[in-house]
């Protein structure tokens, strides 16, 4: 048994928090843009364009992400590709992501009414315009509150990527636990600080949705 004390128990858990903080952003950031690579091929109407989309939106949101990660960790290994736990968890959880965000902003365009598409087209936009000047600036709108609020599935989510090895927040803890045979005191320490993280992400969600509702 290892003696630590509370502040070197939290002080620890602070350094972890750093990890998944910035696994987060890179999940979140990463699967922003290739969701948005994917909603605009979907968009696009290229010949099987939308079949390809839907088949990879509903893999990755049909597979655990705990199974997700594994493959990325592991699976790579099987074509003589190193992985390490820091990429292995970033593409997992980026691809997770941009599956959950590709459907946040398609049925954000689709809430659009059809007589936008129609005013704009009476206006000679093509395509590209139509969705630059018309079709995009509306759907950002709608699409901000439960963007933001998925940002706290992300962040839940960087918990699965222990089990791979990446020394995140759930890792650390469960490390310290393993040392101080204290684990309730260690997991009420991550869980405040997943609270902490998370708790201000959806109050700023709830508040965006309720600014959204009293615009329209």
């Amino acid at each position: 048994m290892v003696d630590f004390s509370l502040w070197d128990i939290f002080r620890n858990l602070m350094l972890a928090l750093r990890w998944t903080v910035g696994l987060s952003l890179i999940a979140f950031i990463g699967g922003g843009v290739v969701g948005l690579l994917l909603l605009m091929l979907r968009l696009s109407k290229l010949p099987g364009a939308t079949v390809f989309v839907s088949c990879y939106v509903q893999l990755f949101q049909g597979v655990p992400l705990l199974v997700q990660l594994f493959l990325a960790y592991y699976g790579l290994g099987l074509f003589g590709i190193n992985t390490s736990p820091w990429v292995a968890a970033g593409m997992g959880l980026t691809l997770y992501a941009s599956a959950f965000l590709t459907e946040i902003w398609r049925g954000s365009v689709e809430s659009i009414p059809r007589g936008q598409w129609e005013a704009s087209q009476s206006l000679a936009l093509n395509f590209a315009e139509q969705l630059r000047y018309i079709i995009l600036p509306q759907a950002f709108k709608i699409s901000v509150a439960p963007t933001v609020g998925f940002l706290v599935q992300v962040i839940k989510g960087t918990a699965l990527a222990s089990v791979i090895g990446f020394m995140e927040l759930t890792k650390v803890g469960k490390t310290i636990a393993n040392a101080t045979f204290s684990p309730f005191l260690v997991f009420s320490c991550v869980a405040l600080m997943y609270f902490v993280l998370c708790y201000p992400v959806s109050l700023y969600a709830k508040s965006l949705e309720r600014k959204l509702h009293a615009h329209r």
